[in-house]
């Protein structure tokens, strides 16, 4: 695809790259290599993620069609792609809430249990593993409700813990994550294809690893939720300090011979789109694939540096494009009676970190956006900012701060035309930034 010219079109330029992120991680152009040989008894399909149907399909086009097939995968609602033409259906696939679990995401994760009883050593267990299963897959620890996963997952994600913090809580109070799903499986073989949200590529931090040995311990998941002040039951709590609800370990045999593939990272995705800004005559620098960290602020220090290289030529020549990737945090701020709630996601709070850092800096454009295409709740993936973007802002009245003092990231770009939307895209690599200057 022939890039937009960055100089007379930047945003387009920008959204060129974010696209070819996103392409470098759907499952169907990553998944062949990664499968295994049909085995001597059935193949049985588990699954849960944003990219969870996307998977699914990709593993029904690649899978011998005289080979048995079946099985159950959850993904978000609305994020189940059209099935390939000529493809037939043989693993169902169902939709629940994200971020917050509700009772279809409980349902599919009692079913996918129940699918684990009577496996054989003859079987295998293709387990489709992405980024929001965690909450997709919701099956609450003995004593624990719904209605108490659900309040304990909101305090979490409004809290700033990151990721492998919010996952290490969320696998203790689980009967299915944490490797659990896996040891249910048993004697069966467990071949996992995985897809990476998380800085570092943890398997075990993937959708709270359902299906991988866990380092973690009770004792630290108590932590996180003192860390955090994050109240559980009494009655859980207790059973933390025991150590009765702890996950299975490294060295379990239920792993042994057990594989795990990441099919697609967000190095990977950070790579295509930098090749994308070089074959367009645009040199390209990433930074990491690992940042985290409040949004705010990381979009200050990613305004920093595109100040210094716009204003210097330093560290970086012009003109460039700067990529990161990881997955930031954002804190809800409480808000006085009367203030209404803001709105937006991760990518948004970040961009407006940046636009306030930059001060209207000439020749540097952004864009940051998730890549599984819907930032935090809302329907946008992401938003761009520009070199007038303050001075619009200031002609309709908005003042930068007051948005970010209430996490509205999504009123304030909106109000701009800003937003990128483009839908759920069926994959997720989590945050994806890109700054031009030129």
């Amino acid at each position: 695809m022939t890039a937009p010219d960055a100089r007379t079109d930047p945003r387009a330029f920008l959204e060129h790259l974010y696209r070819a992120a996103v392409r470098r991680a759907l499952p169907l152009h990553n998944t062949a290599a990664c499968l295994p040989p049909p085995p001597k008894g059935r193949t049985l399909v588990l699954g849960a993620g944003k990219a969870g149907g996307a998977m699914a399909h990709a593993v029904e086009a690649l899978w011998p069609r005289a080979a048995p097939l079946s099985g159950l995968v959850v993904t978000r609602y609305h994020h189940t792609p059209a099935r390939p033409a000529g493809v037939p259906e043989r693993i169902e696939v169902v939709e629940a809430a994200h971020p917050v679990p509700d009772e279809a995401g409980l349902r599919a994760a009692e079913r996918i249990l129940a699918l684990t009883r009577g496996l054989t050593a003859d079987d295998l267990v293709l387990c489709l593993i992405s980024g929001g299963g965690s909450a997709l897959l919701t099956l609450p620890a003995e004593g624990l409700s719904l209605a108490d996963k659900q309040r304990i997952n909101k305090d979490l994600l409004n809290s700033g813990a990151n990721i492998a913090e919010m996952n290490c809580v969320r696998k203790h109070l689980s009967r299915i994550k944490g490797g659990r799903l896996a040891a249910a499986c048993a004697p069966a073989r467990v071949v996992t294809l995985t897809i990476s949200d998380v800085p570092g590529d943890d398997p075990s931090v993937i959708a709270s690893g359902p299906t991988v040995p866990d380092a973690s311990t009770c004792e630290d998941a108590l932590a996180i939720l003192q860390r955090y002040r994050i109240e559980v039951p009494g009655a859980i709590r207790t059973l933390l300090e025991q150590g009765a609800l702890e996950t299975p370990k490294p060295g379990d045999a239920a792993f042994a011979g057990q594989p795990v593939h990441l099919i697609a990272t967000p190095q990977q995705s950070l790579e295509a789109a930098a090749a994308a800004a070089r074959a367009a005559g645009v040199a390209a620098h990433i930074l990491s694939d690992e940042m985290e960290g409040e949004s705010r602020e990381v979009g200050k220090v990613h305004a920093a540096l595109a100040r210094a290289v716009a204003q210097r030529g330093q560290p970086f020549a012009r003109p460039c494009v700067i990529l990161s990737g990881g997955e930031t945090t954002v804190t809800i701020r409480p808000q006085s009676e009367g203030t209404p709630r803001g709105r937006g996601g991760r990518a948004g709070e970040f961009c407006l970190g940046l636009a306030q850092a930059l001060q209207g800096q000439p020749n540097v454009w952004a864009l940051a956006a998730d890549t599984d295409g819907i930032d935090g709740v809302e329907d946008n993936a992401g938003a761009f900012v520009a070199p007038d973007t303050l001075a619009r802002a200031q002609g309709q009245g908005m003042k930068i701060d007051a948005y970010l003092g209430r996490n509205d990231a999504y009123g304030y770009f909106s109000a701009l035309g800003d937003l990128l939307v483009t839908g759920p895209t069926h994959t997720n690599v989590n945050d994806f930034r890109a700054l031009l200057v030129l």
